[in-house]
C-alpha cells in the first residue's frame, strides 16, 4: 500500500502539477496505446515535453517583464490594492484559508484530484454527457482549485463541518466545470486551426465561447455581413508605413514600446533603480525600449513552443481517444492557439483589454470602491489576447477590439465584486480572469442564498449545456472532434 501511495504522491507531485509532463504523459499514454515502436515513442514524448517547457519560457518571461511595471504602478500611485492575477489569488488562498475558515491548503490539492477524476469520468461516458474535451493544464488546476476551495466553503460554511460532503460537492462542481468549460472551446478551436484537434483548458473557456458567439452575431456572416466585408486585422491595408504593422514581431514591438513607455515613464526611473531592474547609469530611454521589445521576444518563444508540440500531443491523443476515451480531444493551454490566426490579433486583443482594465479601475477609485483592483499580467494579456483572437477570426478587427475591451471591464469589476465579497482581497489577491470574474461570481451567489438547492442548479446548468450545444447541432457535435474534413464538407452543404 505503502508504494501506491509513493507513486501517487509523485504523480501528483510530479506529473499532474507540472504541465509540461503531464502533456508528457499523456503523449507517452497516447503512443503506447497506438503500439509505436519505443524510439518513435520517446521521440515524441521529449518534443511534447520540450515543447510546453519553450511556451512556459515564453509565458514566464512575459509575466516577468509586466510584473515590475504593475509594482511601480503600486508604488507610484500609493494603491493598496487586490491583485488579479492566478498566483497571487494562489497566495492569498495559501495565506487566508487557515484563519478564515479553520482547514488546510492541502484540501484544495485533494479537491484537484477528485474533480480530475470526475473530469475523467464525464469524459469517458461522452454519449451520455455530451463532453469531449479531457482538462490537462496542471498549473491551472491547482490555481481554479484554490479559488474554487475558498469561494465553496465561503457559500456552504455548514459544510465545514463534514470534509467528506464538502469535498465531493466541491469535486462535482469543479470537475463538471472543467469538462463543460473546455468542451464548449472545441468548436471556436477546430474553426480557428482547421482541425488541428485540441481544445482550450485555462481560465477564459466561458469567455471564449461568448466572444466567438457575438463576434459572429454582432460583427460576422450571422449578423447578416458578408465574408469580403469582414475585415480581420491582418488583411486591414495600412497606408505608407503604416504598412509595418503587417508583420506581428515589428507591431508588436512598436505597440508595446508606445504603450509602455508613456507608463514607464511616468512611473519614472528611480522605482525601476531601487527595485533592482536597472541600473542608475543606464540610459533610462534604452531601458524602456529593451524592455519593450521583450514581449514580442517572448511572443515569438511561444508561438516556437506551440509548434514543437501541438503535433506531437494531438497526434498521439488519438491513442487515448480511440482506445480510453473515444471522440475526445485534449485541452489545453491558451497560449497554444496564439499559433494560428492573425498573430497581430493577439496584440490588438492584449492592448484593448488593457485599456479597458485601466478605465475600469479609474473608475473604482472615483467611485470610491472598497476594493481596488491591480491588473495582473495574466488575465489582462492571456485572456484578452485570446478573446481577441477569436473575435478577429469570425468578426474582424471591430470584434478584436471591442470585445477584449469589455471584458477587460468586466475583469476589473467583477474581480472587485468577488473579492471583496468573499473576503480575498483582505489577503491581496484574486485569480481574477474572466470566467472566475463571470461564471464562478454567479455559481457563488446562487450556492450562498439558495444552500443545497444552489449547488444542484449549479451543476445542473453545467451538465445542460454540453446537451444543449448537441441538440443544435446532433450531427455534426462529434464529427468535430473526430474528423474535421468531413465536419466542414458538412457545414458546407448546409
Amino acid at each position: 500500500m505503502s508504494i501506491l501511495v509513493a507513486i501517487w504522491e509523485f504523480f501528483a507531485t510530479y506529473i499532474m502539477q507540472k504541465a509540461p509532463y503531464m502533456v508528457g504523459f499523456l503523449t507517452l499514454l497516447g503512443y503506447c496505446l497506438m503500439g509505436k515502436k519505443w524510439y518513435d515513442t520517446l521521440a515524441g514524448t521529449l518534443k511534447a515535453i520540450i515543447g510546453m517547457l519553450i511556451l512556459n519560457a515564453g509565458s514566464g518571461g512575459l509575466v516577468s517583464t509586466f510584473r515590475p511595471i504593475l509594482a511601480g504602478l503600486k508604488d507610484r500611485f500609493n494603491l493598496t490594492a487586490c491583485v488579479i492575477d492566478p498566483y497571487y489569488g494562489q497566495n492569498a488562498v495559501t495565506d487566508g484559508v487557515e484563519a478564515v475558515f479553520g482547514k488546510g491548503f492541502s484540501g484544495a490539492m485533494t479537491l484537484l484530484f477528485i474533480a480530475f477524476i470526475v473530469n475523467i469520468l464525464l469524459v469517458r461516458f461522452n454519449k451520455i454527457t455530451k463532453c469531449r474535451t479531457l482538462f490537462t493544464t496542471g498549473h491551472v488546476q491547482v490555481q481554479q482549485a484554490a479559488t474554487a476551495y475558498w469561494l465553496i466553503m465561503f457559500a456552504l460554511p455548514s459544510l465545514l463541518s463534514n470534509d467528506v460532503a464538502l469535498m465531493i460537492v466541491m469535486a462535482v462542481i469543479l470537475g463538471a466545470y472543467w469538462a463543460v468549460g473546455s468542451n464548449l472551446t472545441v468548436k471556436p478551436m477546430q474553426e480557428l486551426t482547421e482541425g488541428a484537434g485540441f481544445a482550450i483548458a485555462h481560465q477564459q473557456m466561458f469567455g471564449i465561447r461568448l466572444a466567438y458567439f457575438l463576434a459572429d452575431k454582432f460583427f460576422g456572416t450571422n449578423g447578416g455581413k458578408k465574408d469580403k466585408e469582414i475585415k480581420k486585422v491582418g488583411e486591414m491595408e495600412m497606408p505608407g508605413f503604416f504598412s509595418i504593422f503587417n508583420e506581428n514581431m515589428v507591431c508588436t514591438a512598436i505597440l508595446m514600446t508606445i504603450f509602455f513607455g508613456v507608463i514607464m515613464a511616468v512611473i519614472g526611473k528611480p522605482f525601476f533603480v531601487e527595485a533592482g531592474a536597472t541600473k542608475d547609469t543606464e540610459l533610462f530611454g534604452f531601458y524602456i525600449f529593451n524592455t519593450s521589445l521583450q514581449f514580442a521576444v517572448y511572443l515569438a518563444i511561444l508561438q516556437l513552443g506551440v509548434r514543437t508540440f501541438v503535433t506531437e500531443l494531438t497526434a498521439s491523443f488519438q491513442g487515448i481517444a480511440d482506445k480510453l476515451l473515444p471522440s475526445s480531444v485534449p485541452g489545453v493551454d491558451c497560449a497554444v492557439c496564439y499559433g494560428f490566426g492573425d498573430a497581430n490579433a493577439v496584440t490588438f486583443g492584449f492592448l484593448a483589454g488593457l485599456t479597458g482594465q485601466i478605465i475600469a479601475i479609474i473608475a473604482l477609485i472615483f467611485m470610491g470602491s472598497p476594493t481596488i483592483i491591480i491588473c495582473g499580467f495574466v488575465p489582462v494579456f492571456f485572456d484578452n489576447a485570446t478573446i481577441g483572437l477569436v473575435a478577429n477570426e469570425k468578426g474582424g478587427l471591430k470584434a478584436c477590439i471591442i470585445l477584449p475591451f469589455l471584458s477587460g471591464l468586466i475583469q476589473v469589476f467583477g474581480a472587485a465584486f468577488i473579492a471583496g465579497w468573499v473576503g480575498m482581497a483582505s489577503y491581496g489577491g484574486y485569480l481574477g480572469m474572466f470566467d472566475w470574474d463571470t461564471v464562478w461570481p454567479m455559481f457563488t451567489v446562487i450556492m450562498k442564498f439558495l444552500g443545497y438547492a444552489g449547488v444542484a442548479i449549479v451543476v445542473i446548468i453545467l451538465l445542460a449545456i454540453p446537451q444543449i450545444e448537441y441538440r443544435m447541432d446532433k450531427e455534426g457535435y462529434f464529427l468535430i472532434t473526430e474528423d474535421y474534413d468531413a465536419y466542414a464538407e458538412l457545414k458546407k452543404k448546409a
